[in-house]
């Protein structure tokens, strides 16, 4: 499938595909007899959700422009799903610390090669429409290229008070140029991660965005948004940037990680950073970030899937 547009040198695609998603373990182990991530599972069909997102933003991105960002201990488990990919188009963590670690280290690394702006996509959710989505994406980078000092979010239609996810309170859409007005850009007037049920309710009934995780920076401003919010962070990654990219970076990781505080980019740089972003709504598309087994279910049922697994229950 021919992609959507030749995407720029200049721009760098992170999936994000080192999260350990604890709660739908038991799922994983029903499906393949180990509790494994769910990146690395075929839930949805015969191709796990990260050959999934792969294929997805090939639809934009050349391998060359694509980067993984990983979880060593993972790595019998990635190793089959990194073909076509340069070895230093690899990022691997030593271990998990936090959401806000990984970005850093994908934004040092993206800076290090040349790229001004950078795209990132969670490797472990349900998306209806990939052609329809990744436009959105064209649409939020041709956004940051207007309006530079801009990260711009996707945000999903919700569809009820959801308690596990983070949302987007979205504000006016007077301040974004016209042309990204009309394809619905707005800026934001708050997060909200994983709110109380109450206050989920009224983030629904308001209108409020599931926020998808999806989200499009100039490089260089979102690394000031991380030396503005966590400079102790930020400071331990800038002493060892020379590093990356050369034969000593796995090196230099495993001696970094292990001192490194574990910091939520979500609460740390979203929640803070709010007014200095815009949010896309995406519409037409059904979107899950598959969390739990009962949302796996759902998805299921809504499109008529019957995997082998399931029918073997």
């Amino acid at each position: 499938m021919p992609l959507l547009k030749t995407a720029s040198e200049l721009r760098c695609a992170i999936v994000l595909a080192g999260g350990d998603g604890q709660r739908l373990r038991p799922l994983t182990r029903r499906i393949t007899g180990f509790e494994i991530p769910k990146q690395f599972c075929p839930i949805l069909g015969n191709e796990t959700l990260l050959s999934q997102t792969r294929r997805r933003i090939a639809l934009m991105f050349k391998p060359a422009e694509t980067m993984l960002l990983l979880n060593g201990e993972h790595e019998d488990l990635y190793a089959s799903h990194v073909g076509g990919l340069p070895e230093t188009n690899l990022l691997v963590q030593p271990a998990n610390r936090g959401t806000a670690a990984g970005i850093l280290y994908s934004l040092l690394r993206a800076a290090d090669r040349g790229a001004e702006t950078i795209a990132f996509f969670p490797s472990d959710h349900y998306i209806s429409d990939d052609e329809r989505f990744m436009r959105h994406v064209e649409v939020a980078f041709d956004a940051v290229h207007e309006m530079p000092g801009l990260t711009v979010m996707l945000g999903i239609p919700a569809e009820g008070p959801e308690v596990q996810y983070g949302w987007i309170d979205p504000a006016g859409s007077t301040s974004m140029p016209t042309p990204f007005a009309f394809h619905g850009l707005r800026g934001i007037r708050r997060f909200w991660e994983k709110p109380s049920p109450a206050i989920a309710d009224q983030l629904f009934r308001r209108g409020c965005l599931w926020n998808s995780f999806v989200m499009v920076s100039g490089v260089s401003n979102m690394l000031e948004l991380f030396r503005r919010s966590v400079p102790e962070l930020y400071s331990k990654f800038d002493a060892v940037w020379t590093s990356l990219g050369t034969r000593s970076e796995h090196r230099v990781m495993r001696s970094l990680y292990p001192n490194l505080p574990n910091v939520g980019f979500s609460t740390e740089i979203l929640e803070r950073f709010s007014p200095e972003m815009g949010v896309l709504p995406i519409r037409g598309i059904e979107w899950s970030d598959l969390g739990e087994p009962a949302r796996v279910m759902e998805i299921l049922g809504r499109r008529g899937l019957s995997p082998a697994w399931l029918q073997q229950a």
